[in-house]
């Protein structure tokens, strides 16, 4: 017979199987219940505080357990709405925490846990009735923010280098005055592809290009790399006019109105060539997750149908570009690197789609290097190290992979995320290329040995 005790305890016992209050689909009403929301924050926290594999990653998981062990002894019941708030702004959606969980729902698991969608199902309850700051209106759209800056003809570029203006940003708008803020570029991706030709006009082509918010208004050489490369291995590859920011840099607010408005204008554009069987390489590895595991999930009837098709076509360029590599057409003739070694991060969000490392194997398969892989997290993660509130956290939270690439005293450095590249580039003092850049300069070499 149970003692008076152990039947309290079994009574207080918080169950891992999943409540009725479940979804991390926008489209049902309980997800926009706070108290449905609270039942599932409760279970989770129960199973994160009795496994702690993801005490290493970002600091939602030490701030939690941090509460239960030092405060109530155990009983998550008694964490405090504040302090859950806390534990849900820590989180920066590297998603790493999902990868490595043995209870989710990718693995299949009864438990069905899944803790980046449960923060953003608190966020976006959080901020559906709060008026938007002005910093999360300039950060949600990259976009625009991006075609003020080149209308100031280049004293925004300036700007964001003196220390006054930085300070004032600081104030205003929260961006920490110490973040590198990459360059915008003076002319986009797509005035370049028009100027090439490579705008159709019908639908039909063997790869359309989803070049980035990032790559259109700051990098555009990565995006002419990258149809470099295609060009090279005989890839029919189009571009299309008016393609907008995935809606990632919005949805970490909590701001699915804006995600969703975003969704729909790309997939307007893209599927005309999707249901012509054209695959769509998005360069930047967080835009091909968007797309490929989120668009399906957050938008709504015929809109979430046309998404599963199109997540179905996104591949990432070195994805596209392994897949043919026992074809013809697949250029070897490259030139081989100036250094034997190569140090090699691998993005978050790449892992997070679970579709390998193709650009590093790329340039391992086409130049011969040896290429030191470097696991860990850099910290910027979306708009994170840019807060004033996060700044420090990200430079902590990316210290490892800063020393190991360090570590590895190589001279090209490479990760297939450009922001990845602009953290490394503050904290580490290198750069990495992207491996479309490496591969495009690889082929140009051997054009020049030839001359």
């Amino acid at each position: 017979m149970l003692t008076n005790k152990q039947m309290e305890e079994t009574q207080t016992r918080i169950s891992y199987l999943p409540t009725d209050s479940l979804t991390y689909d926008p489209s049902d009403s309980k997800y926009w219940d706070k108290n449905e929301l609270d039942k599932e924050i409760e279970r989770t926290f129960e199973i994160c505080h009795g496994c702690r594999m993801c005490f290493k990653y970002c600091d939602s998981f030490p701030t939690l357990f941090n509460f239960i062990d030092k405060q109530y002894d155990g009983d998550v019941k008694k964490i405090k709405p504040k302090e859950t708030q806390q534990v849900m702004d820590a989180c920066f959606q590297c998603k790493l925490c999902e990868v490595q969980c043995p209870y989710t729902i990718r693995d299949g698991h009864e438990f069905k846990l899944d803790f980046p969608k449960l923060v953003h199902r608190h966020k976006a309850i959080h901020s559906k009735n709060k008026p938007k700051s002005l910093r999360d209106n300039v950060l949600a759209n990259p976009d625009k923010a991006a075609m003020m800056a080149r209308a100031s003809f280049g004293l925004a570029n300036t700007m964001n280098r003196v220390g006054a203006h930085r300070w004032f940003m600081e104030k205003l708008l929260g961006i920490h005055r110490n973040k590198l803020l990459p360059d915008f570029s003076f002319t986009t991706f797509e005035k370049w592809a028009i100027k090439k030709g490579l705008m159709r006009k019908i639908n039909k082509a063997e790869t359309v290009l989803f070049q980035t918010c990032y790559v259109q208004n700051n990098e555009p050489q990565i995006g002419k790399d990258t149809i470099e490369v295609l060009e090279k291995n005989k890839v029919d590859c189009a571009c299309v006019k008016g393609l907008k920011c995935c809606g990632m840099p919005a949805w970490e607010q909590g701001d699915l109105e804006t995600l969703r408005a975003n969704a729909r204008h790309n997939l307007d554009l893209l599927m005309p060539f999707v249901e012509q069987g054209s695959k769509v390489l998005a360069i930047n590895p967080t835009c091909a997750m968007m797309m490929r595991r989120e668009y399906p999930e957050l938008l709504e009837g015929d809109d979430s149908e046309r998404a599963k098709k199109l997540s179905d076509a996104i591949n990432d360029p070195s994805e596209f570009l392994w897949n043919i590599r026992d074809e013809e057409r697949f250029n070897t003739d490259i030139s081989h690197l100036p250094t034997e070694t190569i140090s090699y991060h691998a993005p978050c969000h790449l892992r997070a789609q679970g579709i390998g490392f193709k650009g590093r194997d790329l340039i391992k398969k086409l130049t011969g290097s040896k290429i030191k892989t470097v696991m860990e997290c850099c910290g910027h993660d979306g708009t994170y190290a840019m807060k004033t509130e996060s700044f420090d956290a990200s430079i902590r939270i990316g210290q490892k992979s800063f020393k190991a690439m360090k570590a590895e005293k190589t001279e090209v450095w490479v990760t297939d995320c450009p922001l990845a590249a602009l953290q490394f580039k503050q904290h580490a003092g290198v750069k990495p290329k992207h491996p479309m850049s490496v591969l495009a300069e690889a082929y140009r070499s051997v054009e020049t040995d030839n001359k």
